[in-house]
């Protein structure tokens, strides 16, 4: 119950300062490069050594996927049949495909299945959702936008950048490195918890700060489809194939919940910078972020 409340009061924290701190919106920018390039480095860094690996890592991995190659296939088929714009497919494929695996993900997880749980959502997080929004994120922004190629050039080197300065990602391999050789001394261990723990209460801080939803009529459809895939049709796909597999506790619960998660803000962001229908992307993200709280809470009766 205190996690769920510092979970909710996080982020009404933050909507109460968007509404009431003139220039709030430029608060983000240093929060979520904290969380980033401080806290998530230093939360994979204290969880990986304590991580036993097994081949059933792959779910975590494919679950993302799934839920990203699938909203693209079906979306893009949707896309024909009605009629909708490129922008229209690709804010969907983005915001439906992608999930808020870290700021609304990892809170969430270490509430509802403890923190011996969290290392699995990092799996989830870093090598499914986080190389889906680098890769396929940036190739859907190219295909459903109007690009030249000096900009299908400029992508491409931002990709790679990414991918070679984001601290999370050399985390991760020093991490499994110090988990082969033992772990942390345990006052180093007891340090990169406390730089963990200040993850949760200021992604879900940056997450209200951020809230926004206005939707019109005529994009109550595709909104409709996609949160149903999002929030409801995708996990439920990932959580047969996980029961079919053999794939038992918590491991099932992290990957199925982590697939439930709410759009990613990123992936909202990524869709207004490349004009595909801004304001059905936006609108994605902030409902997606409210009724993930009753999905995911009835989620959580499943395990």
């Amino acid at each position: 119950m205190t996690s769920f409340l510092l979970l909710l009061v996080c982020a009404v924290l933050g909507m109460v300062t968007a509404r009431n701190v003139k220039g709030a919106a430029s608060f983000t920018l240093p929060l979520n490069w904290w969380v980033l390039n401080i806290a998530l480095p230093a939360l994979v860094l204290e969880l990986l050594p304590k991580l036993e690996f097994d081949w059933h890592l792959w779910f975590l991995l494919v679950s993302q996927w799934l839920i990203f190659g699938g909203a693209w296939v079906g979306f893009a088929a949707l896309g024909r049949m009605l009629d909708w714009s490129k922008g229209r497919v690709g804010a969907l494929v983005l915001t439906a495909g992608l999930g808020n695996t870290l700021f609304i993900g990892y809170p969430v997880i270490e509430a509802i299945l403890g923190r011996e749980a969290l290392p699995y959502a990092v799996i989830a997080d870093q090598g499914g959702a986080f190389m889906s929004f680098i890769v396929g994120g940036a190739i859907v922004a190219a295909v459903y936008s109007e690009r030249d190629a000096t900009r299908e050039l400029a992508l491409s080197r931002l990709i790679i950048q990414r991918l070679i300065h984001f601290p999370a990602l050399y985390a991760i391999i020093l991490g499994i490195g110090v988990g082969a050789m033992g772990g942390w001394p345990k006052d180093l261990d007891a340090m990169l918890l406390r730089l963990g723990g200040t993850l949760t209460p200021i992604a879900l801080f940056s997450a209200g700060v951020q809230f926004r939803f206005r939707v019109s009529s005529d994009q109550r459809g595709p909104l409709a489809m996609g949160l149903a895939w999002k929030l409801l049709l995708g996990p439920l796909i990932v959580y047969a194939i996980g029961a079919a597999a053999g794939i038992g506790p918590p491991m099932l619960a992290v990957g199925v919940m982590q697939a439930a998660m709410a759009p990613m803000v990123s992936a909202a962001i990524l869709a207004d910078q490349n004009q595909l229908e801004p304001p059905l992307a936006n609108s994605m993200l902030a409902l997606g972020i409210l009724l993930s709280v009753v999905t995911l809470s009835a989620a959580a009766f499943l395990f």
